[in-house]
């Protein structure tokens, strides 16, 4: 039921529900038939959970930096595709839509697969369309920290049935669901693993869709008094034109440390927090991830640390009133 509510909603003909964003994203890129020695292109600002799935289905990532939006530098995408990449894997972060027609025009002209990493954006639309049924898939996810959530939870969109019916299979032990057999005696000719939903994370996975867009339209009423105070004495963070924001986070930057640092300060005494940036930003940093990752490909990512670390980001939390946000925007603007 949560399923097709999902295809309803996001206006896709496929929507499998798996037990997380990471699974979402590992299976989607399986059914890519993504494998060892193949590439993926990704970002430097992402959760750490998009080279995980990556590395963990055999293949490399590379990685591109990004530009005022946070997300994907199209620019950066060509000079990375060798005759090993097979996919382009945009990340959708903190609820803002990368450039998609960007990202179409060099798949189409390089023959590449796409997968949305749409976790962090769910119910970002771009040109129109909802993020995760633009690409070849889409990964979304549901866990706390998200903007609708089933305590833990993914789902992967697609409108091609081939790319469904391998990750069906796939994330239930390969199973096929052969109307002819029952379970018991189903067939099967993948071997798989368990990625399954819950039947109770769905449940509540159908109260919470239905109220996306009533918390949208809240999150933006917040980030718009924030906006307000704050848009014309500092540098925000870029919206792609065709993008329709859910306002998770208002982001923006500020290279004084000590100012910086005061505005921090006054978001953690509030207990609103930063989320990610900075207070998690090593987890959602490729220059942090030499762990993982060759040294000399999170070299290349500075130009994303050093402009990460110039930025402040406010989580919009919907318990909070606007006034709170108005507040702070004031005391951002004094300090100007």
């Amino acid at each position: 039921e949560f399923e097709k509510m999902c295809s309803k909603k996001f206006k896709c003909k496929h929507s499998l529900s798996v037990s997380s964003g990471t699974a979402a994203i590992k299976i989607a890129l399986k059914s890519l038939n993504v494998g060892p020695g193949d590439e993926v292109i990704t970002q430097a600002f992402n959760f750490i959970a998009t080279i995980e799935a990556i590395l963990d289905v055999g293949a490399k990532p590379i990685i591109a930096n990004v530009d005022d939006t946070l997300n994907i530098n199209v620019n950066e995408i060509q000079k990375l595709i060798s005759t090993k990449t097979k996919v382009i894997l945009p990340v959708h972060m903190l609820g803002v839509s990368v450039d998609m027609d960007g990202i179409n025009k060099i798949a189409k002209k390089n023959n590449l697969k796409i997968l949305e990493d749409n976790c962090e954006s769910v119910g970002t639309k771009f040109s129109g369309k909802y993020l995760g049924t633009i690409g070849h898939a889409g990964a979304l996810s549901f866990d706390y920290g998200k903007i609708i959530t089933t305590g833990e939870g993914g789902m992967i969109l697609t409108n091609d049935i081939s790319i469904d019916k391998y990750a069906r299979e796939y994330h239930d032990h390969g199973h096929e669901n052969n109307k002819q057999f029952p379970r018991g005696e189903d067939t099967r000719t993948i071997y798989g693993f368990n990625y399954r939903m819950t039947e109770l994370q769905g449940a509540i996975g159908k109260v919470q869709l239905s109220k996306l867009n009533s918390i949208i339209w809240n999150n933006k009423k917040r980030y718009l008094a924030l906006s307000k105070e704050i848009k014309k004495l500092y540098k925000i963070r870029k919206i792609p034109t065709q993008c329709e924001p859910i306002y998770d986070c208002f982001i923006f930057f500020e290279e004084d440390k000590k100012l910086r640092k005061k505005i921090i300060d006054k978001l953690f005494k509030t207990s609103i927090g930063t989320k990610n940036l900075p207070d998690a930003i090593k987890w959602h940093c490729s220059y942090y991830w030499d762990h993982a990752l060759p040294k000399d490909d999170v070299k290349k990512t500075k130009k994303t640390y050093d402009l990460l670390s110039k930025a402040i980001s406010i989580p919009i939390w919907l318990k909070r009133p606007i006034e709170e946000y108005i507040e702070i925007g004031k005391f951002i603007k004094s300090l100007k």
